[in-house]
């Protein structure tokens, strides 16, 4: 009877030992999903025919963009390693090697891993800058953004990164800091984002990513004139939840469905900005928006929609003939693949049964409160 109390103490004490280790444990399981959460941990659980030769703790799913030096000391391996955790990937041409530079100064000073697309071919011509040598450089001709996006930054490979810029060469960041960026678009909760435009830029093409200047940011726009007319009661893009090609920015999230959204074979990415909303991981016209207050300048150098061609190659010869208008071919091309990419969207609808439409699921929810209050 004299040793019930001490029994009692010892039990207690275990109790909230293994209580306090099951918590420990909840919270590393929970970091680590949000860490690596493209890690495929069924794959762990039941291997395939595949991968049954390999004992599961030796299996490593994904990447990353991180230069790894040849050798290291004793001391610097037993450091932590410094990962980057955010990402800037642009399509470059020599061209444009100037205003190239001025972004990737301002990112990298803002700890970012940055990898270069070489649609030009010409790698050397960018080892005399003072970066060349951190940056990743991919090379392939008179390819674009898209077609080196969908081969170059799987999910399982950009997974420890936070965001990830996909940004076209032409763009002035003189009013642009990646820093003070970010954290207005974490308090905003964005998943999907993009700095707005200053109003002088060339080639606005949708309203909504026209800088105000009254504002830090804004998710809408509202326009009564013209061929698109946004309203209060305007749902999806261009009228909400829209963000432009040219330099979309996207969470870990949000990155892992667009890349399953972009094509293999449709290279130009027309029609890609009006389907991202899907994306955003929650009510797009909330998840969506443009940062007004760190604006960028675009200068239409490009002026190809992303595709990676030098502006000042619009003539070329073909099979000996005359030459013919690259921008035309171009812009043809890319009309095609829009026409289809909708079919393909419209097609994929169909077809799956059990896919419901968010927007329309919102918009019936939204109307539904709306006639509750009135009643």
């Amino acid at each position: 009877m004299k040793q019930l109390p001490f029994m009692g103490v010892i039990c207690i004490v275990m109790l909230f030992i293994v209580y306090r280790t099951t918590i420990y444990q909840y919270h590393k399981t929970e970091m680590e999903m949000k860490l690596y959460r493209f890690e495929m941990v069924k794959d762990y659980q039941q291997p395939s025919g595949k991968l049954r030769s390999l004992p599961r703790g030796i299996m490593q799913v994904r990447s990353d963009l991180e230069i790894r030096p040849l050798w290291m000391s004793s001391s610097s391996r037993q450091a932590s390693v410094n990962m980057n955790k955010n990402l800037l990937a642009m399509p470059v041409g020599i061209m444009q090697k100037e205003n190239v530079d001025n972004v990737v100064q301002k990112f990298l000073a803002a700890n970012f891993t940055i990898i270069l697309f070489h649609y030009d071919g010409n790698v050397d011509g960018w080892w005399d800058l003072d970066w060349g040598d951190k940056a990743i450089h991919v090379v392939a001709h008179n390819q674009t953004k898209w077609w080196f996006a969908k081969r170059f930054l799987h999910p399982n490979v950009v997974s420890i990164y936070d965001y990830i810029f996909l940004w076209d060469e032409d763009l002035g960041v003189d009013h642009f800091d990646p820093k003070r960026y970010l954290q207005i678009v974490k308090t905003a909760g964005l998943e999907i984002s993009q700095p707005a435009l200053d109003p002088d830029s060339t080639e606005i093409h949708h309203k909504i990513t026209i800088r105000s200047r009254t504002k830090k940011l804004h998710r809408r726009v509202y326009e009564l004139r013209g061929k698109t007319k946004c309203s209060k009661a305007s749902e999806g893009p261009p009228c909400s939840g829209f963000v432009e090609g040219m330099a979309p920015v996207f969470t870990r999230s949000a990155w892992y469905c667009a890349w399953h959204l972009v094509q293999n074979d449709l290279v130009h990415g027309w029609g890609l900005d009006m389907k991202l909303g899907y994306c955003s991981q929650g009510v797009s016209s909330k998840k969506v928006g443009v940062i007004d207050s760190e604006y960028i300048v675009h200068k239409g150098i490009q002026s190809l929609g992303g595709s990676g061609y030098p502006a000042t190659r619009t003539t070329v010869k073909r099979n000996g003939a005359s030459g013919f208008d690259l921008r035309t071919e171009i812009r043809r091309q890319s009309t095609w693949e829009l026409e289809v990419f909708k079919e393909r969207w419209n097609r994929a609808v169909e077809e799956d049964k059990n896919w419901v439409d968010p927007f329309l699921r919102y918009q019936s929810r939204k109307k539904q409160t709306s006639t509750h209050l009135r009643s």
